[in-house]
């Protein structure tokens, strides 16, 4: 089969790979069920925030495997890294069914769900942007879209999975359903040609007469330009990670809606989230990346006043204000895999944007540890919408950064 069709057969394999490792946002399912069950076990009084380093971890171990994961698939190709990955994913959920404690709960779920996420998501969007040298920012969105997808979609199953058993008895059928969903559709990818040109387009660079630079990681941080775009994702990602962590509790406390309607304003943060990488990549394939992310900056920095100015019974500006956040963090989510890609090459890619994942990491993070803080010290989640707010507009600024060293470079 032609290279530039069988592409896309690579391409839904990830979509549906990206699906299963979306189950993270799922997590606020499995744990408050989790937490019941542990209690009653053990004897010991248990809540969700009891549980809460378990989501913490899983969230923040990603970026080793991506790293490490990257390099593995540039020597033995994303079948076998995908296929391992896969394993550790539904070894690692399965595990979380048998667990009796919070500690345990953390080895299972935390590191070796976790480190198994990490290692499958980061390898299957890098295998796709090699495949998509013409359509980056737009398979970079529709990858990452599939991914926060899994938190619309998921949630009913996985909800009238536990209600119908437990919440044990669900992490092992999630488990052993993705296990199976995604080391079947690791044979199914590729591994990219390193000369691999679409029928019927031309790079700009090789148009242009200039060679296209391929950097490794270390060649990478020796650049400034990488660790402006480093601090640029962490303060792009800054305000989603904390709203998402906290958005539930936002609608209940701060707009005083019923646990049906917070539930929804999850849903509606989701579709945003989603909808933001799809539009923001394809948007950047016209304007620019770093055009879209300014963008995005704004966009954020507005639905964080929005949701400053809310108070009780401000439905109105509080959907505005996570429609925008939604949309502003789908929009860094969607872009900075074929940013990263064309800043320092796309030989490269798994690698290299599995260290620039880090600045996501942080933001997952110091952004929920900040909401939380605020929260217990003020009593109210205002403060922390500033400080959100904060972030954002420093972004805008590393923009502008960002763009005095790509004209200095040129």
């Amino acid at each position: 089969m032609n290279l530039t069709r069988k592409r896309w057969r690579t391409l839904i394999a990830c979509c549906f790979i990206n699906l299963c490792l979306g189950s993270i946002y799922v997590w606020s399912v499995f744990a408050a069920s989790m937490a019941e069950f542990l209690s009653t076990r053990n004897g010991v009084a248990l809540t969700t925030a009891d549980l809460a380093i378990v989501y913490t971890i899983a969230n923040s171990v990603g970026p080793i495997t991506m790293i490490t994961g990257g390099s593995f698939n540039d020597k033995f190709g994303p079948k076998k890294v995908i296929l391992t990955g896969g394993l550790m994913v539904g070894i690692g959920m399965i595990a979380s069914g048998f667990a009796t404690s919070v500690g345990a709960l953390i080895v299972t779920y935390g590191l070796i769900f976790g480190l198994g996420l990490g290692m499958t998501y980061g390898t299957a969007v890098s295998t796709c942007m090699k495949f998509f040298p013409d359509k980056r920012g737009l398979i970079g969105g529709i990858t990452t879209a599939i991914y926060g997808l899994g938190s619309v979609i998921l949630p009913p199953i996985v909800t009238e999975i536990v209600a119908v058993t437990d919440a044990a008895a669900a992490f092992k059928i999630v488990g052993v359903a993705f296990l199976i969903i995604i080391c079947g559709c690791s044979f199914f990818m590729e591994q990219c040609p390193a000369d691999f040109v679409p029928d019927g387009w031309t790079p700009p660079a090789v148009a242009a007469g200039n060679k296209a630079e391929n950097k490794n990681w270390k060649e990478m941080l020796k650049t400034p330009v990488f660790y402006v775009m480093l601090l640029l994702f962490t303060c792009g990602a800054f305000s989603g990670m904390m709203v998402i962590s906290q958005a539930s509790a936002v609608a209940a406390n701060m707009v005083g809606m019923t646990a049906i309607m917070a539930s929804t304003a999850v849903s509606v943060l989701a579709v945003f989230n989603a909808a933001g990488r799809i539009l923001a990549g394809l948007l950047s394939d016209r304007i620019g990346r770093i055009n879209t992310l300014s963008v995005a900056s704004v966009l954020g920095i507005i639905g964080l006043l929005l949701l400053y100015m809310t108070g009780q019974g401000g439905y109105a500006t509080f959907y505005i204000g996570i429609a925008g956040i939604g949309l502003s963090f789908g929009s860094f989510m969607g872009v900075y895999p074929g940013f990263t890609a064309d800043q320092f090459g796309a030989k490269n890619n798994s690698v290299n944007y599995g260290i620039m994942f880090i600045g996501l990491a942080g933001a997952g993070y110091f952004g929920p540890s900040a909401m939380r803080k605020i929260y217990m010290a003020e009593e109210t989640y205002h403060g922390a919408f500033l400080v959100a707010c904060a972030f954002a507009a420093a972004g805008l600024a590393l923009t502008f950064v960002y763009r005095f060293f790509a004209k200095k470079k040129a």
